[in-house]
């Protein structure tokens, strides 16, 4: 657990959250081994799901595009997580890797109880909804 806590902490969009809630996320994460090629979301689809990226690479596509590959310290889902919609992207890792998972409802609920966490969300997903809207169209 302190392991995980002290990942958390390195995430640069956690950095201005509190460390009790980073434990809290810490404590309901669940960490797991990801081969290459699993496509974790699917653009269009509701999926609950919000990954940080420990170790490995994930590639970002939409409409069939690269947009980002993220490695460790990144993390996808934000968009999803804040307004419960349809993915915006699809994102498969492209070699194995190590994730955090913590499901919307989970995360839902640490959102309502910490103001730090809820603002870097949100921060998190304006800024990708920006990016989004700067792409060029395909």
């Amino acid at each position: 657990m302190e392991e995980r806590l002290e990942l958390l902490e390195r995430v640069p969009l956690f950095s201005g959250v509190p460390r009790d809630v980073l434990a809290r996320i810490a404590k309901i994460a669940d960490e797991s081994d990801v081969p290459a090629g699993r496509e974790l979301t699917h653009e269009g689809r509701y999926e609950g799901y919000f990954f940080i990226v420990l170790s490995g690479s994930v590639r970002v596509e939409r409409a069939g595009r690269v947009v980002n590959m993220l490695g460790p310290g990144d993390f996808l889902g934000s968009i999803a997580l804040v307004d419960a919609g349809p993915r915006t992207a699809s994102a498969t890792t492209e070699t194995p890797s190590r994730l955090l998972t913590v499901t919307n409802e989970q995360f839902a609920v640490l959102l309502d109880d910490s103001p730090a966490l809820r603002s870097a969300i949100l921060e998190a997903a304006e800024h990708n909804l920006r990016t989004i809207d700067d792409e060029p169209p395909a």
